[in-house]
C-alpha cells in the first residue's frame, strides 16, 4: 500500500503552541495517533477564534469534517511543547483542506503532518453551504 502524501500549503497563516499531556500518550510511551487529530482540532479552534469565528459559526453556517489524514515524521513525548502551524489548500466553493504541521521547537523535529477536509454545513437545513466571505478572508482566499 502506498504511503499517504499530504500537500503543503504555500504559507502558514496561523501558529499556536500546545503541550503533550498525559492523556495524549499511548501504551508505546509516545503521542498517540488519535491524539494528534485532537491537537489539530485544538489548533483549528484557536485559529477560528483568532478570526472571530467558531466551528458552529463561520459566518452563518458551521463546519463539518469530511475526512482526515495524518503522517508521522517523529515521536513526541509527555511534556513536549509543540508548535502547530496551520495553512490551507484546495479552497473550493463549499470546502477547503486545512494542513497542520506539528513540530517540537526544542530540537526542530517535525512530529506530524495532518490534513482535515472541512465542509461548510448549514446545520439548520442539514445541507452543504457556500463558504462565507469572512471565512474566505481568514483562509487568505477570495475564491
Amino acid at each position: 500500500m502506498a504511503r499517504v502524501q499530504i500537500e503543503l500549503p504555500r504559507s502558514w497563516f496561523f501558529r499556536t503552541r500546545l503541550s503533550v499531556r498525559v492523556t495524549d500518550v499511548n501504551y508505546g510511551g509516545h503521542l498517540g495517533n488519535d491524539r494528534v487529530l485532537g491537537l489539530a482540532h485544538e489548533a483549528r479552534v484557536r485559529w477560528l477564534a483568532s478570526c472571530g469565528l467558531s466551528e458552529k459559526d463561520v459566518g452563518g453556517v458551521g463546519l463539518i469534517m469530511a475526512d482526515a489524514a495524518l503522517v508521522f515524521r517523529g515521536e513526541a513525548f509527555l511534556g513536549d511543547e509543540l508548535d502547530v502551524a496551520v495553512g490551507a489548500i484546495e479552497v473550493r466553493r463549499s470546502s477547503f483542506d486545512l494542513v497542520y504541521l506539528l513540530a517540537r521547537p526544542a530540537d526542530a523535529v517535525e512530529i506530524a503532518l495532518v490534513k482535515t477536509g472541512m465542509v461548510c454545513f448549514d446545520y439548520s437545513l442539514r445541507k452543504v453551504s457556500r463558504l462565507p466571505q469572512g471565512l474566505l478572508r481568514c483562509l487568505g482566499s477570495d475564491a
